[in-house]
């Protein structure tokens, strides 16, 4: 471990002691004339950083900072069911950064040029995109959602071409690991055995404790991962949240949410809503993402195969037992998730079909799904479309009866909806409109916007104004793109 830096920089940098199959040594891309836009204060904090002294040339890629070591990981993936060969294409890890608690977190920037891995790209980024997975990322932490998070955004000085012409920028991205479920794709495609082993005997000292007493290390690993992505597909459809592009490449295997691309928040409550601008099939769509959990989940455990087990039918069989455990896990954590937001605290039967009642009024209905949970939490029905029709008063009179059988008074239950049920979301056309403010030098929107929704569930006077969704019109056309 290196000696703390002034800026705070405590790296140790375990990734890189890998075999070098699995990243590249890189070269800086420097930039012209980098400015500060954005400093994540209270993250540097946690992180042990000085976020005044955060140095501009180190966040734009133009030096490395003390003790850090410059790389571009190597990693495979499933890109809407194809597999290909990728890597780091216009991102560059730092260092490991070692907090005061003794935490580990990467330290990567996102948009700093080219690597070996750009596939013919140019590895930069659009200040847009870059501000809006800082924001995006910002607002699931605050949703306490597991995720990446950002820590800084520079201009470079520079322009990028993509549909349009672009200001340059460069995202500092916090993560837990930059591990994927690509990353071991990619080892057993091309890394063999031996380095498939060494990955993931890394990535449980890393993030799974408690493989010394599992009889199979590697069976552990699976489940472990598993278990961490039931946890996390069911918080994202908790809260209406579409990621977009969930390739295998795309899923971390801490458990995170990472790469907030063409991802948004759901206004009108429908399953096959789709923004991305490249899912034309909607494979990715908001009701889709659970299978899609589960199919790169099975792609994980084709990776671990030659670790499971010597003989390949068996192995096959552990790692299929171990996939199949994925629905429930998932339909559990939702289950619970939705009784919560209902104010109810005991498991019942028939609670599956009673909250899919619900959603089915509500996808009947165009009903916004933020705001009709945040209308129930506040027992105001009428705030809702869902108000006046036969079929949601007779829903309404059973779920007040289950209320008044808890052994919870309403004022526990409406608690409980208060921490679980957001007031705010980064709703598409407040995030659009901080963008483009922020585009033409106004970071006031901006600024505001992220300060409510650090809080979701304050349900603040202040709050109020960022809680009305767009115009249905808006919604139909809205699209979100890759930034690459």
């Amino acid at each position: 471990m290196t000696k703390q830096t002034e800026t705070g920089w405590n790296f140790d940098n375990r990734y890189a002691n890998l075999p070098n199959v699995f990243f590249s040594e890189m070269k800086l891309n420097p930039v012209e004339s980098p400015e500060i836009v954005v400093v994540n204060k209270p993250l540097a904090d946690s992180l042990g950083l000085h976020a005044e002294k955060l140095r501009v040339e180190e966040l734009a890629g133009n030096e490395v900072p003390e003790g850090g070591f410059a790389l571009a990981q190597a990693y495979a993936g499933h890109q809407f069911g194809h597999f290909a060969m990728l890597g780091d294409g216009r991102a560059m890890l730092l260092g490991e950064q070692i907090t005061p608690d003794n935490e580990r977190f990467d330290i990567q920037l996102k948009g700093s040029g080219r690597t070996p891995y750009s596939r013919g790209g140019d590895g930069r980024a659009g200040l847009g995109p870059m501000l809006r997975e800082y924001i995006i990322s910002e607002a699931m932490h605050g949703l306490g959602i597991p995720t990446t998070r950002s820590l800084a955004v520079v201009t470079t000085g520079q322009s990028v071409f993509r549909q349009t012409v672009q200001q340059g920028a460069i995202l500092t991205r916090v993560a837990s690991s930059h591990l994927r479920v690509g990353t071991f794709q990619y080892a057993a495609n091309w890394g063999g055995v031996e380095h498939l082993q060494t990955l993931a005997d890394y990535t449980l000292e890393r993030h799974f404790p408690g493989a010394e007493k599992a009889d199979n290390r590697y069976l552990f690993l699976l489940e472990q991962v598993i278990k961490r992505q039931a946890d996390l597909i069911a918080k994202w459809q908790l809260v209406g949240f579409i990621h977009g592009v969930m390739n295998t490449d795309n899923m971390a295997l801490s458990g995170e949410t990472i790469d907030y691309g063409p991802c948004a928040f759901m206004d009108t409550y429908d399953l096959d809503t789709v923004f991305s601008s490249i899912d034309v099939q909607g494979r990715y769509a908001y009701g889709n993402q659970p299978r899609m959990a589960g199919w790169n989940l099975a792609r994980f455990a084709e990776s671990l195969l030659p670790l499971l087990n010597d003989d390949q039918e068996q192995a096959v069989k552990m790692a299929q037992e171990a996939v199949l455990t994925f629905p429930d896990l998932y339909r559990e954590k939702w289950l619970a998730g939705m009784r919560s937001k209902l104010g109810l605290f005991k498991e019942e039967e028939g609670d599956k079909e009673f909250v899919e009642e619900l959603l089915s009024m509500m996808q009947k209905h165009k009903a916004d799904y933020t705001n009709t949970f945040r209308a129930l939490t506040f027992n105001k029905p009428e705030d809702t479309v869902l108000d006046g029709k036969e079929e949601f008063a007779n829903w309404y009179k059973a779920w007040q009866e289950r209320l008044n059988q808890q052994a919870q008074s309403k004022e526990d239950a409406h608690e409980l909806m208060k921490r679980v049920n957001p007031a705010v979301i980064p709703r598409n056309h407040r995030v659009e409109e901080a963008l483009e403010a922020a585009e033409n030098g106004d970071r006031t929107v901006m600024e505001k916007l992220l300060n409510v929704l650090s809080n979701p569930y304050a349900h603040t006077p202040e709050q109020e104004e960022y809680t009305t969704p767009p115009d249905p019109a808006y919604c139909s056309s809205y699209q979100t793109f890759c930034g690459t």
